[in-house]
């Protein structure tokens, strides 16, 4: 790979809604530059990105995966990334890595769920916009729908910079607006023709919304414009690529990866158009950036666990140069780590990286203390850049080992998983002792699960977790526990009388020592509390723990010779077993408050459906930079809303998403308190 300098270098993420042609026009990309003998097709499973197990079964990206491209002097790093909504922690990384996003849109589809999507994350990361109308040689593509779908969604700043010739399996070739030529495809690239004269009035309007949009962000180019001088492609690229930059333009081109049409002038165009790294760097950074030419800033924006060579990590060189290895310091752990045999990615092959310059990417193995979002510096540095922003999980499974030895592998497998993909969090919940793996949804979670068989071999199962249910009494009792052994010698003797009372939801439990006339001698009564404490771990109804209960002593007998610590703590735990039965036991449940935002089209549906699950609705509100859409705010029962982000994407077809809290427990329906006491007898039955 010939050496660039960081003005030749582009970083690019190819987003998109699954399904419209990023891994095709990756591949395409990587063809035309010659390097390739030959080209991939997803559905042959043979593409240079699309190189994991998985994504062949699924017939879908699920990793990132970097395409360095070789073009008139560039080299253009491609990202091509996932379209699925469960990975779009993917789309994060890769956004994080490059300076501009390529958001592609299926011109049989036009703008689906993923696209607004990812639009939505390009845009919250600042990432100016490139439009690539894909398979536009397919039945009923239809352009010129699209394109004006495109202007309603994202705004006038929306700008074709081409006009395709033919639309469908007529698609044959595009005019470029810059210079007003048509480009024809051939086998062997495009043929440079006069417009043809049936799209000269569509040229003509369309070249002039065009200049007009570029006019507008230089005031030099705006009063030739209104003086009708005729503006030169150069002067037009020039400004095109800072509206581009500042986000003020997002220019629009057509291509058909898999015939290879437009390929080369989508390439042409990211090279002259997208911004450069340092550019990029510093947008980021808001002027605060590292000189490019400074000391060594690079920052890990993707991990791999790979079984045959280890741990792989991508990272981008953000400034400074590398030539052959390097020490850095990782600004998290301050340990310093030897980046050696650094490589440029292309898919999952690598070649040599013996320079590397500021803006470029690559990948390193054996980084073991390194995980996704580290900056790594050269000693003389203190600088962090922004660590990544990953989508809170919120699909959880309760996981369980297949055979005793995938128990003792079932740590470090679900521990590289979240080493490989940040979206997805495991933990182990001390009140259900379950092992949870939390994602963004089922398919992510199966989908981790299987990678850790193929992986890792280790075989894992997925099951809904518990909910943390708790008890507690509704009125007072006085409740009696005597314990009394004689065994030959020193006997046991413990007698106590104690008043069990409802507390304030959320008070937990209080003990108090109501004892008077030494009825219960003082270094006993520590032994009562203990023993209480011990008890209530372990609720009388289906097993959970009781909450917002008080126990006060208020009466009791001892022995002079058999009474002891361990007596009055057996005496405490047989008041309890006596009186709570007589409190008015009740089961509650952990509410949790939901802040749903949804098409409005959609609202009536989603209340619908969080009314079946026993939820209420508390306010709506318009969602503000959501045009068309509300945030709900309700109040659901958790056991209802466990599988939620199924439900309602189900609901919205994908269009919606939410957040939940924690905020308080509550007493479950007769109805329920029933089934999961019968639940629990079930289970204990089972055990037994």
């Amino acid at each position: 790979m010939d050496r660039y300098n960081t003005q030749s270098i582009r970083n690019v993420a190819l987003v998109a809604h699954s399904g419209a042609g990023k891994t095709s026009l990756a591949e395409a990309l990587y063809y035309v530059t010659g390097k390739a003998s030959r080209l991939g097709r997803v559905e042959e499973h043979n593409t240079i990105s699309d190189y994991d197990p998985d994504e062949h079964e699924r017939g879908m990206s699920i990793n990132l995966a970097a395409v360095a491209c070789e073009w008139n002097g560039s080299k253009i790093n491609v990202i091509d990334t996932p379209g699925y909504a469960d990975f779009v922690g993917e789309v994060i990384s890769g956004l994080n890595a490059t300076d501009a996003a390529a958001v592609l849109v299926d011109a049989t589809a036009g703008i689906e769920v993923g696209t607004e999507i990812v639009w939505r994350l390009a845009s919250d990361l600042n990432r100016p916009r490139l439009l690539i109308v894909s398979r536009v040689d397919r039945d009923n593509a239809d352009t010129e729908s699209v394109v004006d779908d495109l202007r309603e969604r994202f705004g006038a700043n929306v700008a074709p910079i081409q006009v395709p010739i033919g639309d469908g399996p007529d698609f044959r070739g595009i005019v470029d607006l810059l210079d007003g030529k048509a480009r024809v495809f051939g086998p062997n690239g495009s043929s440079l023709e006069d417009t043809p004269d049936d799209l000269a009035d569509t040229v003509e309007d369309a070249r002039e919304q065009l200049v007009e949009a570029v006019a507008s962000t230089d005031d030099e180019l705006l009063e030739q414009y209104l003086e009708g001088e005729e503006l030169q492609r150069a002067d037009l690229e020039r400004a095109l690529r800072a509206g581009i930059a500042e986000g003020s333009i997002f220019p629009v081109l057509f291509t058909a990866a898999t015939d290879l049409k437009g390929v080369r002038e989508t390439l042409e165009a990211l090279a002259t158009l997208a911004p450069s790294p340092a550019e990029g760097l510093d947008a980021r950074l808001n002027g605060d950036a590292p000189p490019i030419d400074g000391p060594v800033v690079a920052q890990v924006f993707k991990t791999l666990a790979d079984p045959f060579v280890g741990k792989v990590s991508m990272f981008r060189l953000f400034a400074g140069q590398i030539d052959g290895d390097a020490q850095l310091v990782d600004q998290r752990t301050w340990e310093t780590e030897r980046l050696a045999n650094i490589q440029f990615a292309t898919g999952k092959e690598g070649t040599p990286a013996r320079h590397m310059a500021a803006g470029d990417i690559a990948f390193v193995t054996k980084l073991d203390g390194v995980t996704t979002g580290d900056t790594l510096t050269a000693n003389s540095q203190s600088i962090s850049l922004p660590a990544f922003a990953m989508p809170r999980p919120l699909f959880e499974a309760s996981i369980t080992p297949e055979t005793t030895a995938d128990l003792d592998k079932m740590g470090t497998a679900l521990a590289r998983l979240a080493e490989e993909d940040p979206s997805l969090q495991t933990y182990r919940n001390d009140e259900t002792s379950e092992t949870i793996l939390a994602g963004l949804g089922e398919s992510h979670v199966r989908i981790s699960l299987e990678r850790a068989r193929r992986k890792f071999g280790v075989g894992l199962k997925s099951d809904v977790p518990q909910v943390a249910y708790r008890e507690t009494i509704r009125r007072t009792v006085n409740a009696h526990g005597r314990h009394k052994r004689q065994s030959g010698g020193h006997g046991q003797f413990g007698d106590v009388h104690i008043e069990f009372s409802p507390l304030a939801r959320g008070s937990g439990f209080e003990f108090e020592d109501r004892v008077v006339g030494g009825r219960v001698p003082r270094q006993y009564i520590p032994a009562v509390e203990k023993g209480l404490n011990e008890t209530i771990d372990r609720g009388l109804l289906a097993g959970y723990p009781v909450v917002d209960l008080k126990a006060a002593l208020f009466d009791g007998q001892y022995h002079s010779v058999d009474s002891s610590d361990e007596s009055f703590r057996i005496a405490a735990r047989l008041a309890y077993e006596d009186g709570i039965p007589n409190a008015g036991p009740v089961i509650l449940e952990p509410i949790l408050k939901l802040a749903i935002l949804i098409p409005d089209g959609n609202t009536g549906d989603v209340i619908g459906d969080i009314s079946s699950k026993r939820g209420h609705v508390l306010g709506m509100a318009p969602a503000d930079g959501e045009p068309g859409c509300s945030i709900v705010e309700v109040e659901a029962p958790e056991a209802e809303v466990q599988r939620y982000a199924t439900d309602l994407r189900s609901i919205t077809q994908g269009r919606g998403r939410f957040t939940r809290e924690f905020v308080r427990y509550e007493e479950v329906p007769p109805n329920i308190q029933e089934q999961i006491v019968a639940m629990a007898a079930r289970k204990r039955e089972g055990s037994g």
